[in-house]
């Protein structure tokens, strides 16, 4: 069904333009939810010639990001649900064969978590964007089906992208808590960013820990974190990337946190705190 939502456009958006959350999303959440644009200062007009007054103002300093891309794969789509057949789809993941997508988990009072990734990343989307970064994304809107894992690897590989975080949330046992960084391991096509995307998985953990109260996972992974050789995201990329599972949805506690836009403020911001201190040059 809809062949146009079956491949997503590849969306990339500069420096200096806004970045406000759709009002659309997780429950309770509005149009004023949405963080505004950072303010721009703005340079006093010059004094006519030959007369006195104020010097133009300077232009404000370089965000911390300025002249990175940044990938952002924000797991499933609002409507995988409508198109089983397109998610049936065998695709490639660069060790073997797997079903194009999922519909992803829910909470037990029904928030998808592809409206928590997609939620997540407008959000994170922001906070880039204030930092200077160029951002690309695998899909613009949570009401489509798609893209496959394969493709949404390809979009953040064509992109070049400096890094990627892949935003996903656990459907694990109703007694589980926490988060848990998912790291690649080498497969050929991504062996040359493996060490480097353990140390952004690394820099991911340790922003949630001091950004968030979302503990490590206890029922998943070890300390927070886990290997996986399985999932296309991370078999097939050649930029620097790890795949954040950001809580457990199928717990009752967790779900609470990860349906409230703050937390997911929250979580964007530590996941730019992250970014950062990946690739922002020492002082």
């Amino acid at each position: 069904m809809m062949a146009a939502l079956a491949t997503a456009a590849l969306a990339v958006t500069a420096c200096g333009t806004s970045g406000g959350r759709a009002a659309a999303g997780g429950p309770g959440r509005t149009a004023a939810s949405a963080r505004p644009p950072a303010s721009r200062a703005v340079a006093p007009a010059a004094a006519a010639a030959g007369g006195s007054g104020p010097a133009p103002a300077s232009p404000p300093p370089a965000g911390p990001l300025a002249g990175k891309v940044i990938g952002i794969d924000p797991g499933h789509n609002g409507r995988n649900h409508d198109d089983p057949a397109y998610l049936a789809r065998i695709i490639w993941n660069g060790r073997e064969n797997e079903t194009c997508d999922t519909t992803g988990t829910q909470t037990d009072a029904g928030y998808t978590e592809a409206a928590f990734n997609f939620a997540v990343a407008t959000d994170l989307r922001a906070d880039l964007l204030r930092d200077g970064a160029t951002v690309v994304m695998t899909r613009t809107s949570n009401d489509g089906v798609g893209p496959c894992v394969d493709r949404r690897a390809q979009i953040l590989n064509a992109a070049r992208a400096s890094v990627a975080i892949d935003i996903h949330a656990d459907g694990g046992p109703p007694s589980g808590r926490g988060f848990t960084v998912l790291e690649p391991v080498a497969d050929g096509p991504n062996n040359a960013v493996i060490a480097s995307s353990l140390r952004f998985g690394a820099d991911v953990h340790a922003a949630l820990l001091a950004g968030t109260s979302m503990p490590v996972a206890d029922y998943y992974g070890t300390d927070g974190y886990i290997r996986r050789d399985d999932l296309a995201g991370l078999n097939l990329t050649t930029v620097p990337k790890i795949l954040i599972e950001c809580g457990n949805m199928r717990n009752a506690t967790d779900a609470a946190l990860l349906a409230a836009p703050a937390f997911q403020q929250r979580l964007a911001a530590a996941f730019t705190a992250a970014t950062v201190a990946f690739l922002a040059p020492a002082p």
